[in-house]
């Protein structure tokens, strides 16, 4: 499936959608504090089919202000509960292996962000019409009340439209997320040629064929903005406007940052698409490299753009493939396959002691990881 992202307008009814995802907030963390209780009296797990009634239940009795939401997106709140426990007894069930997955936690009403639509909306040019409920004093029941929201539709959605998902991010804007069933490409002519992809710290991207591209670094740029407006807001009285007002300006600015390097990696995404039929990079150990750079390496978003590439090259039928992340690449010589074990980090350039070749570092990688893909061979252990 595709999906496709549209800034909804700003207007007072947008509250309407706020005070929506305060009430969904408060049906997670009720039912997160159900299914803890269940396991705790009967040793098991509810899961989501006892759940679902038992929310029948309830908007007839004691949450009959919860009605006024379309059932569905009631619903898609305990099935999302529903994943994360599964995946935290799937962990358990693998032995704690793989990367850690704890239990659900209870989340704050500012910090739940999305709802999911099925049914109760209809797209138009521009708008999007949501189906709520409102009480009716004359009949003495809940009647549908159809709300209207401008979106800022700045390109066609093709396919079938599958379900919608609304998101409020941290700084207090509204998207629409139309999820369609399109799985078409966009062929690219074909180039006949192939390219290993070599990442690094000074140069983010090295070339087998010698080009070398630099990463912006959008984060280090706006450091010392950045550290003004956390003074600011460290300054101010937790709970104030002013307070409130600072945070939204915080957290403006990260937003910044983060499509400024998006836009970046989906472009230069798109260019490698146009020049190579096959794009060949390496596996990083990015924990590890936390751990020696820190904030560097979030900045470079060495994972983000792999994500990208991957998506750019199913979308363009382009080839992607990876070495293995104990494929010797550095301390390989490209020409005669003698491995330099004193190669240290510091060491940019080197000579092979074999054959006396003369190597750059990131260029030998880059040959080599293309290399490996083209002809693998066995990954050291």
């Amino acid at each position: 499936m595709r999906t496709y992202k549209y800034q909804i307008r700003n207007h007072p009814k947008n509250k309407r959608l706020g005070n929506m995802l305060d009430d969904l907030a408060d049906v997670y963390n009720h039912f997160l504090r159900l299914e803890k209780r269940y396991y705790r009296i009967y040793g098991k797990y509810a899961g989501r089919f006892r759940l679902q009634p038992h929310l029948t239940k309830l908007l007839q009795r004691t949450k009959q202000h919860w009605a006024w939401i379309p059932r569905d997106t009631l619903d898609a709140v305990i099935i999302r509960l529903h994943i994360a426990w599964q995946r935290f007894f799937d962990w358990l069930k693998n032995g704690k292996n793989g990367r850690r997955v704890g239990t659900p936690k209870p989340k704050a009403r500012h910090k739940f962000r999305s709802a999911k639509f099925q049914t109760a909306y209809k797209l138009e040019q521009g708008r999007i019409r949501i189906s709520f409920k409102v009480w009716d004093n004359n009949a003495h029941a809940l009647k549908f009340e159809r709300i209207y929201f401008s979106f800022h539709q700045h390109r066609e959605w093709h396919g079938n439209v599958r379900y919608i998902q609304i998101l409020r991010d941290s700084v207090g804007t509204y998207w629409l997320y139309v999820v369609t069933d399109n799985t078409s490409k966009e062929v690219l002519p074909a180039t006949d040629k192939s390219v290993g992809v070599d990442f690094g710290m000074d140069t983010y991207l090295t070339l087998n064929t010698g080009e070398k591209i630099q990463h912006p670094q959008p984060l280090r740029t706006t450091l010392k903005q950045l550290r003004q407006l956390n003074k600011a807001v460290s300054r101010k009285i937790k709970g104030s406007n002013n307070y409130y007002r600072g945070v939204r300006e915080l957290a403006s600015l990260y937003r910044k940052v983060s499509n400024q390097r998006k836009d970046w990696h989906w472009k230069l995404a798109t260019d490698l698409c146009r020049r190579f039929d096959l794009i060949a990079t390496e596996t990083l150990n990015l924990e590890g490299m936390k751990r020696l750079w820190g904030r560097k390496v979030s900045d470079l978003a060495f994972s983000q753009f792999v994500e990208i590439l991957k998506y750019k090259c199913l979308k363009h039928n382009r080839e992607f493939r990876q070495v293995g992340r104990w494929t010797a690449t550095s301390k390989l010589c490209s020409d005669c396959g003698h491995q330099n074990n004193n190669l240290s980090l510091s060491d940019r350039q080197w000579i092979c002691s074999e054959c006396g070749s003369d190597h750059d570092r990131d260029i030998n990688a880059a040959i080599n990881i293309l290399r490996g893909c083209l002809e693998p061979y066995v990954e050291q252990t």
